[in-house]
């Protein structure tokens, strides 16, 4: 059931007033309070009301759900939040705007543009629900095609994504605004801080909205933070605007909303809206807010209810009659019964469907054959690891303008990456396709999905950290990237290389050594790639920027000048498919798997034993995720032997996946146990001599290859 908006006529000199005071006036009185309309039309006033009726009848139809055992088996009610939802809903253009939701955003979602049948196909979690066909919790709404962002559960984190897209907005010169709506508990955690900071320095057009109810769950405010207006907290950003509102009030609430966007479209920066308002009932349906709050508290706000205080402002302004708002209410009760009778049959998601969306397809697949076309020429000039990452980065960047770069050191002046890998991409593209990031890794790989919801020829690289080491306070970023494309049922992805200087061997010690491929891994939805030699490094970065989806590059740094991972720099139309392993060295006795560094190590372990006759066959992963079972299984068929070579240390290693595999599946054509090689289960030492004693060597992989002959 569609819904036309109605456009106010702009309150152009109405003031605005202060958030009613819970607890100073008597209840009674305070219910008979009528909200101001001076600046609104009587049709947007009627119908305001209607959508304000009609999201609060849908509410309680969600609760009646759950008590049929019927679905909605997430439900957090809007009631006392009516006023800033339906102002926020109503002040969104729908198809232009880009508005990031949170889970109590009902009424806003409703008042955008998403349907009453659609509201209830997503409580009912149906296939036909437009924010993902029940993939996601219910009372999570989105609609992609009108911009209605699809929100994760995690606590505001969209607040980074919002950035982000208002980043782009800025960069290309658009007129559209972000709206990005969270509850008070939200503005507790580091991310939020990160993105109103970030926001504020880069001046971007984006509006935050707190809706502020008092609590979190069933945390009071006060043991949340020291100003009960916690927009307060962020004063101190100077080019943010902070405005008041009472968050029940519709139309104060619009006012506030229409200052907020005629600041931010002016340029000078962000704007906050911070409601005032009420949770009238309890935080979810799994919670009993009588367990935590007074009979007095629930009592008061009650008395305080927006949607009777509506009801009473248009029957004492004359704007309807008690027979026209009864008679709205009753059309109100059979559209809700009429969208629940054919929503109710519809299929629910197809139990098979699991595995669909979990990635975009890559613009190169595995039966690709562009590596075997290219024979390089004898007589070329040879590049390293680090040169062929910086020539691919350069190509890329010239094929495609809307490939965009930054992070941490990567465009300061003549130091452009405390690696040399960004090398020259300032110079030749400029401050604004490659520029510095604030030391926050949540907000570099936030922004950077943020900014790929814009338009779908964007392209983002990213240094995710300077080390991997200083990722992990990121890692809520990417597992939002890594479920987006499942999530939505495949209406977004976002198309971002993430790139991290990973490993030892450079004598780093804590925080410059470590390999997280371990943990990446685990996330379905994400590929891994680590390659090895300079025309690998070519081949998968440019599969990686030119397919949709995240993709996490790992650069062994010890590996970005060292002589044997140097080839002929490959022409442009060389890709890499994900997925495809190589092998290196060809042997008959043992096949070793390995990825990385590693690689260089098993090449030369191989000569070394072949100098007494024991052929070793050397396959290099290059793709972690995915990683070629097809061939490691065909070698390993033949060998009868599989030693598992990698960096990272033994225990929680990629190594021990591959090893499972191989013993699941192929135990019958094994002559011996899977063996693995990692380096050791403690954190690498900074003096050279305690990092040599924990990291893996040559002599180690010798070593375990004559135990897994021997056996």
């Amino acid at each position: 059931m569609a819904k036309a908006k109605s456009k106010p006529q702009p309150a152009s000199n109405a003031k605005k007033k202060a958030a009613p005071a819970p607890a100073k006036a008597a209840p009674t009185q305070q219910r008979k309070d009528l909200f101001s309309i001076k600046g609104f039309d009587k049709a947007t006033l009627r119908e305001w009301y209607q959508m304000q009726h009609l999201g609060r009848r849908l509410d309680e139809k969600a609760a009646l759900y759950l008590k049929m055992a019927k679905g909605w088996s997430y439900h957090a009610p809007f009631a006392g939040h009516d006023g800033i939802q339906l102002a926020l809903g109503k002040i969104f253009r729908p198809g232009k705007d880009f508005l990031f939701p949170y889970y109590r955003d009902m009424l806003t979602s409703l008042a955008a543009g998403v349907t009453v049948e659609e509201i209830i196909a997503n409580g009912l979690s149906k296939d036909a629900d437009v924010a993902g066909g029940g993939r996601h919790m219910s009372n999570h709404f989105a609609k992609q095609s009108i911009r209605l962002q699809n929100s994760s559960s995690c606590t505001g984190n969209h607040s980074q994504q919002a950035a982000g897209t208002a980043r782009s907005i800025k960069k290309y010169k658009g007129d559209e605004v972000v709206y990005c709506s969270t509850g008070d508990s939200t503005t507790s955690e580091g991310y939020y801080y990160e993105a109103v900071n970030g926001a504020d320095r880069e001046k971007l057009p984006l509006i935050f909205v707190i809706q502020n109810n008092k609590y979190g769950i069933s945390v009071p405010l006060h043991e949340q933070t020291t100003n009960a207006t916690v927009s307060d907290n962020f004063r101190g950003f100077s080019n943010l605007k902070i405005i008041q509102c009472d968050g029940r009030d519709p139309m104060d609430s619009y006012r506030a909303l229409e200052e907020a966007r005629a600041y931010v479209l002016s340029g000078k920066g962000p704007a906050m809206v911070h409601a005032d308002c009420d949770r009238i009932g309890s935080h979810s349906n799994s919670d009993n807010h009588e367990l935590y709050r007074t009979k007095e508290d629930i009592d008061a706000m009650k008395e305080r209810d927006p949607l009777p205080r509506m009801r009473a402002t248009l029957i004492a302004n004359g704007i309807a009659t008690e027979d026209e708002l009864t008679a709205m209410e009753e059309a109100n009760k059979t559209a809700i019964f009429a969208a629940a009778d054919a929503v109710e049959p519809l299929p629910d998601p197809d139990p098979q469907s699991y595995n669909e969306f979990l990635l975009p397809d890559a613009v190169v697949g595995y039966n690709d054959d562009s590596e075997s076309r290219w024979t390089p020429s004898p007589d070329a000039d040879l590049v390293t690891f680090r040169e062929g990452i910086v020539n691919v980065l350069h190509e890329e960047f010239r094929r495609n303008p809307n490939t965009f770069l930054f992070g941490q050191d990567v465009a300061s002046k003549k130091k452009q990456g405390i690696f040399n890998v960004c090398k020259g991409l300032l110079d030749e593209f400029g401050n604004d396709r490659v520029w510095n990031a604030p030391i926050a890794e949540d907000f570099i790989v936030g922004t950077a999905n943020g900014m790929t919801r814009y338009r779908d020829d964007i392209r983002v690289v990213i240094e995710g950290a300077e080390f991997a080491d200083y990722f992990w306070p990121a890692m809520e970023q990417l597992i939002e990237c890594t479920h987006d494309y499942w999530r939505t049922r495949g209406q977004f992805s976002p198309a971002m290389v993430i790139r991290l200087a990973s490993g030892g061997y450079i004598q780093g010690g804590l925080y410059h050594s470590q390999n997280l491929e371990g943990t990446f891994t685990t996330l379905p939805g994400l590929r891994v790639v680590c390659p090895a030699f300079a025309d690998d490094a070519v081949g998968l970065m440019r599969n990686a920027i030119r397919s949709r989806g995240t993709t996490m590059y790992l650069e062994p740094k010890f590996l970005y000048n060292y002589r044997p991972t140097s080839s002929a720099m490959p022409p442009e139309d060389y890709i890499i498919p994900f997925g495809k392993a190589k092998i290196r060295r060809p042997g008959d006795h043992i096949t070793v798997v390995t990825y990385g560094t590693p690689v260089h190590w098993s090449l030369q372990a191989a000569e070394a034993l072949a100098a007494e006759g024991i052929s070793v066959e050397v396959i290099d992963l290059r793709s972690l995720a995915p990683w070629d079972k097809e061939l490691v299984f065909e070698r390993v068929k033949r060998t009868g032997r599989c030693v598992i070579v990698h960096e990272d240390k033994k225990t929680g290693g990629f190594g021990g996946e591959i090893a499972s595999s191989i013993s699941e599946e192929l135990f019958r054509h094994l002559d011996a146990p899977v063996a693995r090689l990692g380096s050791k289960d403690t954190p690498v030492g900074f003096a050279k001599n305690l990092e040599k004693g924990t990291l893996i060597n040559v002599d180690d992989v010798i070593s375990i290859i004559r135990q897994t002959l021997a056996f």
